[in-house]
């Protein structure tokens, strides 16, 4: 599922980055690649998206976290 669907508060794992070699690129090298989780710590549905990886807040716009596939425990 996209991360975009991911509430406020959960962890989700980083399976895959649906999108082309720049976007790949410039998430990971914000440490965004498949297989790290990652806690969703505002998607309020509108505006930037904030996600905790690794003890850091990254904010990425809601197109780019719409290309990123999670699962969700």
């Amino acid at each position: 599922m996209p991360l975009t669907n991911i509430k406020e508060g959960v962890k989700a794992k980083l399976q895959a980055i649906n999108g082309g070699r720049q976007l790949r690129t410039r998430l990971a090298a914000l440490g965004l690649l498949p297989g790290t989780e990652i806690e969703v710590i505002q998607n309020s549905g509108k505006g930037p998206f904030v996600v905790s990886v690794r003890g850091s807040r990254i904010v990425i716009g809601r197109g780019m976290a719409s290309q990123v596939e999670v699962t969700a425990p």
